[in-house]
């Protein structure tokens, strides 16, 4: 049984990714400053922005037992801008993420997943896209702070990487988390194409960015990539066509756009890690599977 350390496994993500770590047969710990609403596995309660206490966390000093980590997941951030102040933003996530990394590197660990962001793609495309769907080729373009931290976050992995050649770091871009209970209003999206094109009418339910964590996991190569997060549809009812033509009629399109499918590129991620998205908000919504 691998045993992975999870930091952020109290928040509205990490919260999944304990359920499904957990029923596919991990030994998983939690790191945060709060409990999860299920002790789904053990909480150990750590300040993130102490080195100290990060380091003595993963090195396996969780209590008197101690043991090694095979398999970290870095979830644990102030997780979207204009929450505070970008000064705190970034005091908080960039060095929790340097923690997190630096730690790993002095307890040998070589798998290391963290959450990246949609936001890096350059949300919310008050400056359209290059083309869509957008994809992981194009260099970042962070449009604040928090955005920023994450392009930051993923520079440092890169480097880790070229350290050693036999680590493995995978950001994740995870899109707009949502839970079941978020998708009774999805329909009244469809009244103003504009109230959800921040980020390309894009969503990940959070089953499915739990699966992309543990695929994550599972993975057999080795350096740092990015994989957009995404599940495989719009959060509208309206056609791409449609919502394109309003919005972005500009925009260069590749041929491969369907009529409500996400147009965040997964293409990275199904190729690489195995990830298909399993859920629908259409499916929820509706009733039918």
């Amino acid at each position: 049984m691998a045993r992975v350390l999870v930091t952020g496994g109290s928040g509205k993500l990490g919260r999944a990714v304990l359920k499904d770590l957990v029923a596919h047969g991990y030994d998983v710990v939690n790191l945060d400053q709060s409990l999860p609403p299920e002790a789904v596995c053990p909480t150990v309660r750590v300040d993130l922005t102490d080195f100290g206490e990060v380091s003595s966390a993963i090195l396996g000093a969780v209590n008197e037992r101690g043991g090694k980590f095979d398999a970290v997941a870095h979830l644990a951030a102030i997780p979207a801008p204009g929450q505070f102040a970008n000064p705190r933003t970034f005091a908080n996530n960039v060095p929790t993420s340097y923690n997190v990394f630096e730690s790993c590197r002095m307890a040998g660990i070589k798998n290391v997943v963290f959450a990246s962001s949609e936001t890096v793609l350059g949300l919310p495309f008050d400056t359209p896209p290059p083309y869509v769907p957008v994809d992981e080729e194009y260099f970042p373009r962070p449009e604040s702070t928090y955005s920023l931290g994450k392009l930051l976050d993923e520079t440092m992995a890169a480097q880790y990487c070229r350290w050693d050649p036999e680590l493995r770091m995978i950001g994740l871009r995870f899109s707009n988390v949502m839970y079941p209970e978020d998708y009774a209003k999805f329909p009244s999206f469809d009244d103003d194409a504009k109230l959800r094109k921040w980020n390309l009418w894009g969503y990940i339910d959070a089953r499915d960015g739990a699966q992309a964590v543990r695929r994550s996991i599972e993975a057999d190569f080795t350096g740092f990539e990015p994989f957009i997060i995404a599940n495989a549809d719009t959060v509208m009812s309206r056609s791409n066509t449609s919502l394109l033509a309003e919005v972005f009629p500009d925009v260069e399109q590749k041929d491969n756009i369907s009529a409500n499918g996400t147009l965040l590129s997964i293409e990275k991620a199904k190729r690489m890690l195995g990830y298909w998205p399993q859920y629908s908000w259409r499916h929820e919504v509706s009733g039918k599977k």
